[in-house]
């Protein structure tokens, strides 16, 4: 075999290896964490602006996703950060009410099987009332004001909350309890350090549940009346035939809950990293 051969068949063997790392690097690359979800994200945008330029959508209709960010300059920053705070600010007073009505209500029902059926079926009864239904009478009940709104994103989130809590102070195995009782050791210390640490991963997937439930009570609550907010916004945009406006608030409002979302995952994993293996959200 001469040099030339040899030096032939060494770049033909090398080539394939430099194709075998390419490949490598490539299904790296689109395994990478939010890679695959933005490529989709993207595909999806321009189907969408290619669909409304080619067959002539009207904008009130549905508008092309550059039209919508031109939305966001109908109003200045300032007016978006009102409608936020507006929205962030029921959301969030509905949802820690939510919390400290539904934490004592679930230790309750953990505790005695009396309460567990005396009150049980009528928190079934109130999270089968359709809230937007019942929105106006709480409305004209409670006034224009904050009140009201805060009551409906409270209507809203708090009934996860009871049955997660609920369900996880009830998954303590009982050998722990019982030696909790034959050691005579208060209620207060059964609950604080055997029933809670268990429900830890329960409770936090009610918490990430109900934190986008709370978003979703104040737009229903603003629908209704309210002079600002998310929902208020795209309501009036929708009416005033504003559709490219009232999606540039909708994608602010789902900014808002994904970004409520993260927060709570991250308190979890910062402050709980141990219950994250038990978390069933």
């Amino acid at each position: 075999m001469t040099m030339s051969d040899t030096s032939g068949a060494s770049s033909l063997s090398v080539q394939p290896e430099r194709t075998a790392d390419w490949r490598q690097v490539a299904v790296r690359a689109i395994r990478a964490p939010g890679v695959m979800p933005a490529a989709t994200f993207l595909l999806i945008m321009l189907v969408w602006e290619a669909s409304c330029r080619l067959f002539a959508i009207p904008s009130f209709v549905l508008p092309a996703p550059t039209r919508i960010l031109g939305g966001f300059g109908a109003i200045d920053t300032m007016r978006w950060l009102e409608h936020v705070w507006a929205t962030l600010r029921v959301a969030l007073i509905g949802y820690f009410l939510s919390i400290a009505i539904s934490l004592p209500i679930s230790i309750m029902l953990a505790r005695s099987e009396i309460l567990s059926q005396a009150i049980y079926p009528i928190l079934v009864v109130v999270q089968a009332t359709p809230v937007v239904a019942i929105a106006p009478v709480i409305i004209v009940a409670l006034g224009s004001g904050d009140l009201p709104r805060v009551v409906i994103t409270c209507l809203i989130t708090f009934f996860p909350l009871v049955v997660s809590v609920t369900t996880g102070l009830m998954a303590t195995p009982p050998e722990l309890i019982e030696l909790s009782r034959s050691l005579r050791a208060p209620v207060v210390r059964e609950f604080t350090q055997i029933r809670l640490p268990y429900a830890i991963p329960y409770i936090f997937s009610a918490l990430k549940i109900s934190i986008t439930l709370a978003v979703i009570g104040a737009v229903v609550a603003e629908f209704v009346a309210a002079e600002k907010g998310l929902g208020y916004y795209i309501q009036f945009s929708t009416s005033m035939f504003q559709v490219q406006q009232a999606w540039a608030g909708l994608i602010v409002l789902v900014l808002l809950s994904l970004v409520l979302f993260q927060i709570v995952t991250a308190i979890q994993r910062i402050w709980f990293p141990w219950s994250l293996r038990g978390d069933r959200a």
